[in-house]
């Protein structure tokens, strides 16, 4: 089965504070685009919301999973730490709010944590963090989406990169809960060219020669490159955020579903 994720980033902030919520204030808009994509058959839906529209969503979700933005590298444990993670979102945590998939190593949460560990003296390898994250997810029965990609700084040895990622992200993983999505770091952003159909294609082939897992393309599945991705074999689907951009940027309901109907005409008539 082919899997779309929609990731519904800064969705908690309205656009005239700096987010992207461009649909309505409240807790509507959630249960509104969780109804929606409800009735779109013919793939696997999961909908990553802000922690903030996590309830609302997952009291509507039928057909799709409800996931969470990331979870903390530690968690309460039976007989153990009973849950002292002030201002942390554990994985058990998420679980007890119904929430069912988590995302894991999106290229915005590298960064923000290569931070904390370069304002530490650059010790320790963020990929570790990561695989604390996605054992405690796992543990808590959560399917992790787990984000990897190549800088511009690095493409010469991507391979290398990707492999890295992979090996000390995914140890000691139950990897029946995983699925892997590629983000071209050095191509995401306005006014950057993304990979062709040769490169996905490549990178694709390779993180399912070092673990034989689904792999869905997460530099942003768009109108235009849809029906692309949707017609290499190695790729099981797509990670969309933004539908538009430009000055009506944002995430629209109809956009979305001219997405998907375009990345399902590809592999219909493989």
């Amino acid at each position: 089965m082919k899997k779309i994720y929609l990731n519904l980033k800064r969705f908690d902030i309205p656009k005239e504070l700096g987010g992207i919520n461009n649909l309505n204030k409240g807790c509507a808009w959630a249960k509104s685009i969780t109804s929606t994509i409800n009735k779109l058959s013919g793939l696997d839906y999961t909908i990553f919301f802000p922690e903030a529209y996590v309830l609302p969503a997952v009291e509507t979700a039928e057909n799709v999973k409800i996931g969470c933005q990331g979870v903390h590298f530690e968690d309460v444990e039976v007989g153990g730490n009973f849950g002292a993670f002030t201002s942390f979102r554990t994985a058990k945590s998420m679980q007890a709010l119904g929430v069912k998939a988590t995302m894991i190593g999106h290229c915005e949460e590298r960064r923000g944590k290569q931070i904390l560990l370069d304002l530490g003296g650059g010790k320790g390898d963020l990929n570790e963090i990561l695989n604390r994250e996605i054992i405690h997810a796992t543990k808590a029965g959560l399917d992790v989406l787990y984000c990897i990609g190549e800088k511009s700084d690095e493409q010469e040895n991507r391979f290398e990169v990707l492999r890295r990622q992979l090996e000390i992200g995914l140890k000691d993983v139950d990897l029946s809960k995983i699925t892997i999505a590629y983000e071209p770091v050095w191509a995401i952003g306005v006014g950057k060219t993304p990979p062709g159909r040769e490169y996905i294609q490549e990178i694709a082939q390779f993180i399912k020669s070092v673990f034989p897992l689904s792999v869905v393309y997460g530099g942003g599945l768009k109108e235009e490159n849809a029906k692309m991705i949707g017609s290499i074999p190695e790729v099981d689907g797509g990670l969309i955020a933004l539908t538009r951009f430009g000055e009506d940027f944002g995430f629209y309901l109809d956009d979305f579903k001219k997405i998907v109907e375009k990345y399902k005409e590809a592999f219909d008539e493989s």
